[in-house]
Formats: C-alpha cells, structure tokens, sequence
C-alpha cells in the first residue's frame, strides 16, 4: 500500500498528470471510471487566483466521483502562494500539489514551474510554508534539474521531504529538454534509493505502454506512475495498464463503439461544464487517438478538428459509427 499523507492507494498507483486543457472534470472522470488511482487538476497559476481570474478560479472545480483529487498550483512569490493554498481549501481537494517543473517560457520566465529550479533554498522555503498553512498533504511535481549539469534531485527531494512534503512526482527530463528525447528514470530510481527517503516517488515521463509502467515498477523499484500524453484520447491507459499488471496479458483492444460512445459523453461533459465555444475547441486534441490507426480516416478526423459547432462534431461521430462500426482494432 502507498500513502499519500493518511490517503490510502493501492500498490503502485496511477496518477493522471495535470496537463494544461486536458486534465479538466470531463476529462478526469473519464479517467477515474478507467482506473486512475488519483487525478490533478490543470496547473493553476497563484496570481489568477487571488486576483480572482475566471480561467484559473474555473479550474478550481472538483467533484465527489473524482477523489481522490488534487488541486496544482504554480508561482514563485510566498505571499501569494499562501493566499491561493487559502483560496484552493475552499474547494476541499484531497491534495494540494505544488509545480515545480513547468517549462514553458511564460511560467519560467516568472520564476515559476521549472524556473525554481535554479533555486532550491526558494523551491524549500515555499513547499516549508505552504505545509504549515495547511492540514492537507502537500505534493511536489518537478522536473530532474535545470540542465544536465545541474541535476540535484537527489539532494532536493530530501530537503522537500524533510520540510514536510508528502509525495514527489518526478518527470525524468530537465527544463532544457523540454519533452525531446527520453525521459531518464535512472535518477528517480536513486532518489528513491536514497535510505533516507520514506514518502512515496512517483515517476513521470515515457510511461507510454503497459510494459513500461511494469519496467517503472519492477526495474527502477518507484511507488507508481504519473501518467500524462499516453492518456489524451485514451482514458482505457489506466485499465490497459492495470490488466497487464494483473494477468501479463494485454486487455482486448477498445472497440470502435466504445471509443465513439467515449467521445460523445467526453464533449457532452466539456460543454456542460465550459459551454459550446471552448467545450468544443478543448476537445479536439482528443480525437486523433480516440480513433487512431483506422484507415481511410481523415475526412472524418478533419471534420471534427475543424467545426465550431458540436452539433457538427456529433454529427461526425454518427458517421463513424455508421461507416466503421465492425472495424477491428489489433
């Protein structure tokens, strides 16, 4: 059993990563019903919070089918960190996480997300304060340096454990890489390592097929997986993984029924809780893996990337039931 303060998981869980205009309530409950053990919010950001922005105070939505869930937050300033972690109690998440590994320019160039990475004692200060201002376990998802020549995960998830943090995620790249290249998990495998570690690690990066979250586990010995990109437009990821953990056999592949039943009720949700305009428009990046590797294809895929309106896109799933309702997918 893993815990995440007094939260109780199963043995290596798996977490859907918070992802910018993807890890939002359609989408996590999605997840939720396949099997992730716990989900996280999209990355707030501090300042939209206290500033009272409709974008990031949205994202504060959470609902009872999702726990256990985490709210993530971002910033670089202390004051305001602690006046969000007030702000972000009020929606009674089972977790707050704190983003240490961002890289996108506009949130480094704050300081924030993986920015912080240049300065541990700051990256300690805020995770050290954050824990007093609350009674819920405070997370951390980072990043494994700046750049290759300043990779002191090791050292810094032994001071974030010691002031408190409850559970690291860390993605096996640093913020030069951004997502290029593979993820190195071999430096998550010595933080957890470490004898003087004891709250959980959970790995993130590359965990794109069943067999590598197996590898993840029983190779580089972490508590669980995160789990981001290998679940847009497949929230099975979680039962494909946990099916192969349990049998050593792949489940049988998601039929073409399911899929388009899955993308109806994906938009549906996202239009009840954002409305037509962006309900429609955040969906989109789903649908070349809800339906991928069928052949012939395209005109229905661009139809649905590219109309503004749902009664459209619904329209477009009615044919792909209708055209390839008996495809077998291997």
């Amino acid at each position: 059993m893993v815990k995440i303060g007094s939260i109780e998981l199963p043995e290596f869980p798996l977490l859907l990563a918070p992802m910018e205009d993807v890890s939002d309530p359609p989408f996590r409950a999605l997840c939720k019903e396949q099997g992730a053990d716990v989900v996280y919010t999209e990355f707030i950001s501090s300042e939209g919070l206290i500033r009272d922005a409709v974008k990031s105070t949205m994202k504060l939505d959470i609902y009872e089918k999702e726990r256990p869930v985490g709210i993530q937050i971002f910033g670089a300033n202390l004051d305001s960190m602690l006046k969000a972690i007030d702000i972000v109690e009020k929606s009674n998440p089972d977790i707050i996480d704190i983003n240490f590994g961002c890289p996108v320019k506009k949130v480094v160039s704050k300081g924030a997300g993986a920015g912080i990475l240049k300065d541990v004692c700051l990256m300690e200060k805020l995770t050290a304060e954050m824990v007093k201002r609350t009674n819920l376990p405070v997370t951390v998802k980072t990043r494994l340096g700046w750049d290759h020549d300043s990779i002191r995960i090791v050292e810094v998830a032994e001071r974030l454990q010691d002031v408190g943090c409850a559970a690291i995620s860390i993605h096996g790249r640093t913020r030069a890489q951004m997502y290029k290249g593979a993820a190195d998990w071999k430096p998550i495998a010595e933080v957890k390592n470490n004898p003087r570690m004891h709250i959980p690690v959970f790995g993130n990066g590359d965990v794109n097929s069943p067999e590598r979250a197996i590898e993840m586990r029983d190779q580089y010995g972490l508590d669980g997986a995160m789990i981001g990109r290998a679940t847009i437009g497949n929230p099975w990821f979680f039962k494909q993984v946990k099916h192969f953990m349990q049998t050593g056999e792949h489940l049988r592949p998601i039929s073409m029924l399911e899929r388009v039943e899955a993308a109806r009720r994906h938009l549906q949700m996202a239009i009840d809780w954002k409305g037509e305009v962006l309900g429609v428009l955040e969906t989109r990046r789903h649908y070349t893996n809800y339906f991928k590797g069928i052949p012939d294809f395209k005109p229905f895929r661009t139809r649905m990337v590219t109309s503004d309106h749902s009664a459209d896109v619904f329209a477009a799933f009615d044919a792909v039931e209708a055209n390839f309702g008996d495809y077998q997918f291997v």
